[in-house]
């Protein structure tokens, strides 16, 4: 029980003694005197040093020693209060000792058995490195002396098939390449035994190679197979195949580079015409006037010895591919054109004729740009060049189908020359003269350049055009036909005068030539179609003024009286109308005064046809509409029929030439004189007269009730003509026939007649006939 009693008032002691302590040690924290110790930069000299220097020695001696005292309280109570926990850890603390020491023990007794296994490890590994040393260097040795007997025996090997010459090269090159391959990655100077066998092996070398290559160029130049296939195997033996191939042909591409320059270089071309004629000095390298002759000649001599020159590289490249196409190494039965072109390289003849075409398309740029004599030479004489190139490929045929390269050098100037030319002639054209029209002659050489001359001639002819559109006149007084010619319609005529000789001309040089491509002749062919419309254009404002004219004189028949009878004497005034007179006249004028200035009569024709044709379906039309037609009045009908094919006549070559037209005049006169019934079981209809004039002819014999359409209408002729043009369908006119029947029905139905007038059956049979016909 006191015991009891006695630790309730230890721990409340304790508590009260920790808080109390805590307090203490929070006023400690706050006094500025120890706030210094707390500091994680406290050094004690630099403290003892700002004491003394303060002069307080004695209090702060004193304040230490209460703060210590307070501390060591303070540990105390924790000592106290915590004595179970701290008991604790000094246990663990202890057992934590003994198995450090035993875990200590472990790893001594661990490090003594590695030291033991790397004793036993590390002998043995140091004996096998150096083993394996040894055997690499041995393996080094045992293979450089390989390599060397096998120099020797090769070297001596050599030495016997270089004795035994170019029978003997092919295996001789044989034994340099497997040399080379023993020589390679491993470094055989200063061996003694093996130094002059391998100066040897380079001379012998050196010596293989110039053989083959001379070899080689002699098998090229007399076509040998032979001797190309034996060279192509040394080099393939030697591993120098493809190069060889590359520069063998780069050198000739240098070759031919260095004779296209010598042929085209001025000086050379000057140099015999120099010599002749002496020159002071800075003299310049051209021609003299009387020298040109000869300048011309020397420069086409080198055109052809170029030429031939060509021809026989390609000749030799073309044989060497052939070789290299054909041969195979008798080991590995590889061909050897598949070593050239297995890194998709073209074919050597291929690349060759590239070269050759470009060096001659930048050479002769060159030349010609530099040197004004032969730009005029090759301009004047392009045909020439053009043969001399045409002759190299039909002689390059036999040699493959795929190496004709665009050489255009020459071409380009001469086209724009000629295109020139052509303008020249197109911007004098109203100049008496003779025109050029050589070019196309002259470029019959080539199909290519046919066609190109032909697309320049064309555009000349599209110039032509142009300028001629300019000066025509399109004002008022270009289409009367009053008066005579003004000068607006004097400067038309000449000008469709010029373009029908620009037509004629190009036309017959076209036809003249024997091989015209057809892609030329259809590009100049479109270009004289523009012209020939623009002919047609040009006269389009007359031929509407004639045609109205023609129509007003026509329209003019409704004022003449054709209601007349016979006389007493039973026979009519047969002379023409009045108006048919007026027409005559109107296109008498007309070809005397306007179109006989006009050269070009087919064209002529060919427009005033179509005017004649209008003209006699107008007449037609109009004949078929006159009402109240007498005995009388048909007798003088029919004589204007008649006059009508005299009236047109000057139109044309023969009337007979209007066709349709020509037909439906003498067609429709016959019926004037028939009864209803004969016209309307006539033949012609259809075919030949429309049924709507017909059926508007019939309206004639009807009585006045039955009104014609346009009457009906209450239109005048002028006009209804006007709609039956712009309403071409027959059905359209039908039906407005039609319409003007049932009118008619109905008026008598509203008086209410007992009968129809006798001609409105037939009628309407032939309106149901027509109808039927277009359905």
């Amino acid at each position: 029980m006191e015991g009891g009693d006695g630790g309730v008032p230890v721990a409340g002691l304790g508590t009260l003694g920790s808080g109390a302590a805590a307090a203490t040690v929070r006023e400690l924290l706050q006094d500025e005197c120890y706030s210094a110790f707390l500091n994680e930069d406290f050094d004690v000299k630099t403290y003892t040093s700002q004491s003394i220097h303060q002069a307080v020695i004695a209090e702060q001696l004193a304040k230490l020693a209460q703060g210590i005292s307070q501390l060591d309280k303070e540990l105390h109570l924790q000592v106290v209060a915590r004595h179970e926990d701290l008991l604790a850890q000094a246990t663990g603390i202890e057992s934590l000792e003994g198995v450090l020491q035993m875990m200590q023990t472990r790893i001594g007794a661990l490090q003594g058995a590695v030291d033991r296994m790397k004793a036993k490890i590390v002998e043995p590994y140091n004996k096998i490195v150096a083993r394996t040393a040894q055997l690499a260097r041995l393996q080094v040795a045992c293979d450089l002396l390989r390599r060397i007997i096998r120099i020797l025996y090769l070297s001596k090997r050599l030495q016997g098939q270089l004795q035994g010459g170019s029978r003997e090269i092919t295996k001789a090159a044989q034994s340099l390449n497997e040399l080379d391959y023993l020589s390679q990655g491993i470094d055989l100077s200063g061996i003694e035994i093996i130094e002059n066998d391998l100066l040897f092996i380079a001379r012998a070398r050196l010596e293989v190679e110039n053989q083959a290559k001379r070899l080689l160029e002699q098998g090229v130049e007399t076509q040998n197979p032979t001797q190309v296939g034996t060279a192509l195997q040394v080099f393939h033996n030697l591993g120098t195949l493809k190069d060889t191939i590359t520069s063998t042909v780069d050198g000739y591409c240098a070759t031919l580079e260095e004779n296209i320059s010598s042929a085209l270089d001025i000086k050379v071309l000057t140099q015999p015409l120099q010599s002749a004629v002496r020159g002071g000095p800075g003299r310049s390298t051209m021609p003299t006037p009387g020298t040109t002759a000869a300048f011309r000649a020397s420069l086409w001599t080198n055109m052809e010895k170029l030429m031939d020159h060509i021809c026989a590289i390609c000749g030799q490249v073309q044989h060497l591919q052939k070789v290299l196409t054909k041969k195979r190494d008798p080991v590995s039965h590889i061909c050897f054109i598949e070593e050239i072109v297995k890194d998709g390289q073209p074919e050597i003849l291929y690349t060759f004729w590239n070269s050759v075409t470009q060096a001659l398309s930048s050479h002769f740029h060159m030349a010609t740009n530099s040197s004004v004599f032969l730009k005029q030479a090759f301009e004047g004489e392009y045909p020439k060049l053009l043969r001399l190139y045409n002759d190299l490929w039909k002689r390059l045929q036999q040699y493959s189908q795929n190496i004709q390269g665009n050489f255009s050098a020459g071409g380009t100037p001469d086209l724009c020359v000629d295109l020139q030319h052509t303008e020249d002639d197109t911007h004098d054209v109203f100049i008496p003269r003779q025109l050029d029209y050589d070019e196309l002659n002259v470029a019959a050489v080539d199909a290519n350049l046919t066609l190109a001359v032909s697309k320049n001639v064309a555009k000349t002819i599209q110039l032509y055009g142009v300028k001629s559109e300019q000066l025509l006149c399109t004002q008022g007084d270009a289409s009367q036909v009053i008066g005579p010619l003004t000068e607006g319609q004097k400067r038309n005529v000449a000008v469709v005068n010029s373009l029908y000789k620009l037509h004629q001309s190009v036309t017959k040089v076209v036809s003249s030539q024997s091989s015209f491509p057809p892609a030329a002749e259809q590009t100049v062919l479109s270009a004289l179609k523009a012209v020939h419309a623009l002919m047609g254009s040009a006269v389009q404002p007359l031929l509407t003024s004639v045609a109205d004219a023609i129509e007003a004189i026509i329209i003019t028949m409704h004022q003449e009286d054709f209601s007349g009878t016979l006389s007493s004497s039973g026979k009519a005034d047969v002379s023409c109308s009045l108006y048919m007179k007026e027409l005559q006249g109107f296109v008498a004028r007309v070809m005397n005064d306007y179109f006989k200035h006009f050269e070009c009569s087919d064209f002529v024709f060919e427009n005033t046809e179509a005017i004649a044709q209008r003209a006699i379906e107008l007449f037609v039309r109009n004949a078929s509409l006159i009402r109240f037609l007498g005995e009388g009045g048909k007798m003088r009908l029919a004589a204007d029929f008649a006059q009508m094919e005299l009236a047109v006549g000057p139109f044309c070559r023969r009337v007979s030439d209007l066709g349709k037209s020509y037909r439906m005049l003498r067609s429709f006169r016959p019926l004037l004189f028939q009864t209803s019934e004969h016209v309307a079981s006539s033949p012609t209809l259809g075919d030949i007269i429309p049924f709507s004039i017909v059926i508007q002819f019939l309206f004639t014999r009807a009585p006045p009730e039955l009104k014609s359409p346009f009457q009906r209408a209450e239109w005048s002729h002028a006009r209804f003509s006007q709609w039956l043009d712009d309403h071409p369908s027959e059905k359209d006119r039908l039906l407005l026939i039609r319409g003007a029947l049932e009118a008619y029905v109905q008026s008598v139905r509203s008086r209410e007649g007992k009968e129809f007038a006798p001609v409105y059956p037939i009628m309407v049979q032939l309106l149901q006939k027509a109808m039927s016909a277009l359905q």
